[in-house]
This record gives C-alpha cells, sequence and structure tokens, in this order.
C-alpha cells in the first residue's frame, strides 16, 4: 500500500524565511505577508491535500476518466473534491489581484503547485490549465470577456483549458488549420479538430472554458496567421447564464502510459461559437502567457511527483528487512544498506535542489514585477527549471521503484504509478529540446551570455561567504561550486561560438540545459549551508541540511564537468 502523504512544510518554512537570505513573502509584499503566514497556508494547504486529494490518486488511476455518450465521467469523489477545493478558497487565493483574486506571491504559490501535484497530479492539472487560462486572459481580454468568463474562473466556478495541438501540428504551431470565421455579431465560428487537450471535458464543475488557437479566413501561413480565442463548452448569455452546449463534440479520450485520472480528450469544432481575445493574428503573444505559467507549473509537477515518490520510497525501505546489512545488527532494514542510503540521499538532495529552485524562480516573477531588470533572469530560468526538473523526476521515480526491489514492477505497491504518470513531464508544455533551443536562443546567445553571467555571479557571491567558513561541508561546498562555474562558463561560451555553426549549438542544448540546471541544484544546496551556519545552535534538521548538500556536490555536481565536455562536442555525428 502507497505511504500516507505528508507535505513537506519544514523545507518550505525554510525557503520562505531563511534560506535566501531574506523573508522573501515580507519582501514581496511589503510586509503585508510574511514566512510565518505563508508556512500556514502551506500547512492548511498540505492538511486539505492529504485528507481530500490523496486518497483519490490511486482512485483516478485505476477507475480513470471514460467517455460515456459524448460527455467524461470522472472517477467518484473528483467532483466532490473539486468542490472542497473551490469552497476552501484555493482557486481564489493563488488568482492575481488583478484578475480578481486574493494574489499569493509567486514563492507560496510554487510551494502549493508542488502539493497540489505530490497529493493528487491528474487532479492539479486541472487547476494548473485553469490558472494557465486565467493569468492569458488576464493579459489580453476584453473587458466583457474578464466579466463573463475571467470571473467564473477566478471564482472556481468554470474550469479552463489550453487548445494548441492538432494531428498535424504539435511543435510547429505555425501548422495549425483550425479556422475562425466572423460572424457578423462580434462571434466567430471556430472548425476543426484539436488533440490532447488536458481536461477537455469532464463533469466536476459547470462549464469549460477552452482557449482556441486557430487561423483566420486570409491569415498570412505560420505563427504569425494564429489567433486567440474563447470557446465554452455551454454558451453563456449576456446577463451570464448558462445556455445549450456549443458546437464542441468530445471524439474520444486518449488512453495514456499515465495520468489516467486526467481527462485527455480529442475535441471536434464544428462551427462552435468563439470569441476574440486580443488582437486578430495576436493570438501566440496571447497563449505564451498560459504556456510560460504552465511551463513554471510543470517544476512544481516535478516535484511534487518526485517527492510523493520518495516518501513511499522511504517508508518501504525503513520496514524492508532483507539480507544481512553490512556494519548493521540483525534485522535492520533495508534502508540501511549502503547503496540503498545512496538512493535516498541521491533523491532527496535533488528534490530539495528543485524545490529551492522552484521557489527562487516564482519570487524572479514577482520582483520582476516591482523591478523589471529582473523579468530576463527570471524568464532565463523557466526553461531550466521545466526542462531540468521533469527529466530528474523521471530518473527520480525510476529510483523509487529500484529502492522497492521487485516490488516496485507490481502495480499494487503503488510507486510504479508515480514512474508513468512522470514520463509525460519532459514531453508536454514543450519537450526537453525545446525548452533547450529557447534556453539557448533567446536566453543566452541573444544577449551574448550576458543573463547567463548573472547567473554565474550570483553563485560565485555565495561561495565566497562559504570559502572563509570552518564548516568543512561550507569549504566543500565551495570549492565544488567554484568548479563546476568555471566549467558552465567554458560551455556558456562554446554555445556562443557556435554562432556559425547552429546546429553545434542544437545538438547540445539539452545537455547545456541539464548543465545548467544541475548547477543551480548545486547553488540552492550553497544558499542552504549558509543559512545553517546562521544558526548559533543547529539542530537535527540543520545537520541533514549539510549531509544532503555535501551529497549532491559530491554525486550529482561533478556531472557539469562531463556534460561541459559534451557541449564543447558539438554535433559529432
Amino acid at each position: 500500500m502507497a505511504a500516507e502523504y505528508q507535505p513537506p512544510t519544514g523545507d518550505y518554512a525554510f525557503l520562505f524565511g531563511e534560506a535566501f537570505g531574506v523573508d522573501i513573502v515580507a519582501r514581496t509584499t511589503g510586509g503585508d505577508l510574511t514566512a510565518e503566514d505563508a508556512f500556514d497556508v502551506i500547512a492548511g494547504a498540505g492538511e486539505f491535500a492529504a485528507s481530500v486529494l490523496a486518497p483519490l490518486e490511486t482512485v483516478g488511476d485505476r477507475v480513470g476518466a471514460r467517455l460515456e455518450d459524448g460527455q467524461v465521467r470522472m472517477p467518484e469523489g473528483f467532483a466532490e473534491a473539486y468542490r472542497a477545493f473551490v469552497e476552501a478558497g484555493w482557486v481564489t487565493a493563488e488568482a492575481p489581484v488583478s484578475a480578481g483574486g486574493d494574489g499569493l506571491p509567486g514563492a507560496v504559490r510554487a510551494g502549493l503547485g508542488e502539493i497540489w501535484n505530490a497529493s493528487n497530479a491528474a487532479f492539479a492539472l486541472c487547476w494548473l490549465l485553469t490558472a494557465g487560462q486565467i493569468h492569458a486572459l488576464d493579459a489580453a481580454a476584453s473587458d466583457e470577456i474578464r466579466e463573463i468568463y475571467l470571473s467564473k474562473l477566478v471564482s472556481g466556478q468554470w474550469t479552463g483549458t489550453m487548445n494548441l495541438t492538432e494531428p498535424d501540428a504539435g511543435t510547429d504551431l505555425g501548422g495549425i488549420r483550425t479556422i475562425a470565421t466572423p460572424c457578423g455579431d462580434g462571434t466567430w465560428a471556430i472548425r476543426g479538430q484539436k488533440i490532447f487537450i488536458t481536461w477537455g471535458d469532464h463533469d466536476i464543475a459547470e462549464n469549460i472554458v477552452h482557449l482556441v488557437l486557430a487561423r483566420t479566413p486570409g491569415a498570412p501561413e505560420g505563427a504569425k496567421g494564429l489567433s486567440l480565442f474563447v470557446a465554452p463548452r455551454l454558451l453563456v448569455g449576456a446577463d451570464g447564464t448558462l445556455g445549450e452546449r456549443n458546437a464542441v463534440e468530445t471524439v474520444a479520450l486518449e488512453h495514456k502510459l499515465g495520468i489516467h485520472g486526467s481527462p485527455t480528450c480529442v475535441l471536434s469544432y464544428e462551427d462552435a461559437t468563439g470569441y476574440l481575445v486580443g488582437e486578430v493574428g495576436g493570438g501566440l503573444a496571447g497563449m505564451f502567457v498560459m504556456m510560460n505559467s504552465a511551463r513554471i507549473g510543470m517544476g512544481f509537477q516535478a516535484t511534487g511527483i518526485s517527492d510523493r515518490a520518495y516518501q513511499q520510497a522511504v517508508a518501504y525501505a525503513q520496514s524492508r528487512t532483507q539480507g544481512r546489512v553490512l556494519g548493521r545488527g540483525v534485522g535492520a532494514p533495508i534502508a540501511e544498506h549502503p547503496d540503498v542510503r545512496r538512493m535516498l540521499l541521491s533523491m532527496s538532495s535533488r528534490i530539495f535542489a528543485m524545490r529551492a529552485l522552484g521557489v527562487y524562480v516564482a519570487d524572479l516573477f514577482d520582483r520582476a514585477e516591482v523591478d523589471p531588470t529582473f523579468l530576463p533572469l527570471a524568464e532565463f530560468f523557466v526553461p531550466i527549471l521545466k526542462g531540468w526538473a521533469t527529466e530528474d523526476a523521471v530518473a527520480l521515480t525510476s529510483d523509487a521503484i529500484q529502492v522497492h526491489g521487485g516490488m516496485g514492477f507490481i502495480e499494487e505497491t503503488g510507486v510504479a504509478q508515480h514512474y508513468r504518470d512522470a514520463r509525460i513531464m519532459p514531453i508536454y508544455e514543450g519537450t526537453t529540446a525545446i525548452q533547450s533551443n529557447d534556453l539557448i536562443g533567446r536566453k543566452v546567445v541573444r544577449d551574448g551570455g550576458a543573463t547567463a553571467e548573472r547567473f554565474f555571479a550570483q553563485i560565485d557571491e555565495t561561495t565566497a561567504l562559504l570559502r572563509g567558513s570552518d564548516e568543512p561541508v561550507a569549504v566543500r561546498a565551495a570549492e565544488r561550486l567554484d568548479r563546476a562555474v568555471a566549467a558552465a562558463r567554458r560551455a556558456t561560451g562554446d554555445i556562443i561560438g557556435f554562432g556559425g555553426s547552429p546546429r553545434d549549438a542544437h545538438a547540445v542544448s539539452v545537455p547545456y540545459l541539464m548543465l545548467l540546471g544541475t548547477l543551480a541544484g548545486g547553488w540552492m544546496h550553497a544558499l542552504a549551508v549558509s543559512a545553517v551556519l546562521a544558526h548559533p545552535t543547529p539542530d537535527a534538521q540543520d545537520a541533514a541540511r549539510l549531509v544532503a548538500a555535501d551529497f549532491y556536490g559530491a554525486h550529482h555536481l561533478p556531472r557539469v564537468h562531463a556534460l561541459a565536455e559534451t557541449v564543447a562536442s558539438g554535433e559529432t555525428v
């Protein structure tokens, strides 16, 4: 049986109040909300997730969504859980103030994102897509659409989707063929088919708002010819009342490797009524707001699923006895085997790095709202967080199975579900290669590596602080990071130096992204070490943080050097 979910409240208290050298929540809110307040929010979310969402995770996986007479039916308990989620105020709490929400700081939303996904990733995808649409409509929608649609999304009455992919238009959105024709009354008739639509149909909320990319008559070919439209599942009157079903048909549900509790739909638009969002031809810019939100959310999802798998691995390893354990007494659990202990430390140290980077990136976006000079750095980290965290999540959930041994391959233990659920994460919302191409093209080469150097300089500041310490872990962390940063600077120079041969840069863009993610993880641990050193009387948790940082530096940070050699090779075949 799967272990009960334990939310990582202690880590978030540490990250909000200490790890970055300041109360980042109070800094963002001007003191209206503090790290202590944020801890209460995270603790409350943890209790809700553990009691309401987590019990449905296995149900969603084994029962799954089903399509009956053109209507998707969710497993028993999902609708009640969604109502409880809305009534508890979680939807409104996370929505921005400008959209009518409470506007919790990004760092707090990072913690909530992890908790929702750790407890029930399939359920959390519904809110993740709705949250992204809220941001997109908040940025581009007319007053009428805001009043009718945005308000209902923020209240949680309705949910939202993102409709991009078509049978012949996946990554290349310029190939979209769905057409939107003006009807002369302010509405548009949308015709076409969309696939892989997460939570595209369900029965847990009264209406679903589809955000659709489509081409208008006479529009130029490619991405510049795309416009953005709102198309509700149920038509909405001028007074907000719900009417008949729109001409959007759920043709099929995809049969997937994982996230079975998240309905992935094929939708057919048969002259469905839609409403333009923003300007004609401005669809991709509007949709990128939602895509960016989703990509950051994938980082939180990766952390959540990884931590849930880790918790199950720890629970199993601490209770399972098998074989004589070197250096331990009779009856010691397998958690004491040197290699099992290595795997568990490997998992926990990487999860902390992912968790801390998620908080850091979310906080950067909050700071950028006040000081735009932080925006390039925030955007620089989006593909890194999405690509590195999701790739590592696949490895981490695989390690959780390995800890279980043969039992991990048996579905009844529940740990295999996390591996299956995690496998989609490096693919959807832009594959890792899409993230890495964005990283090198828009975030590194375009500014000659200036933003990357800003990242490296921050690490230099941290290592300078640690270098003068008499704590051995701090000294080792500084030495290891110094060498890793030097390798990262060389790799960045190589990427920029491939300017005359772009295939060389793109062939090694994923290794470069993974290099920067691994380096960022080492920096997160170094910041944790620095915060621990400030404690006058270190406790057991402080000692555990030092062990995790030392382990990451010895077992994971060295990957930076190997990846730098790979980057230098360019396209070798």
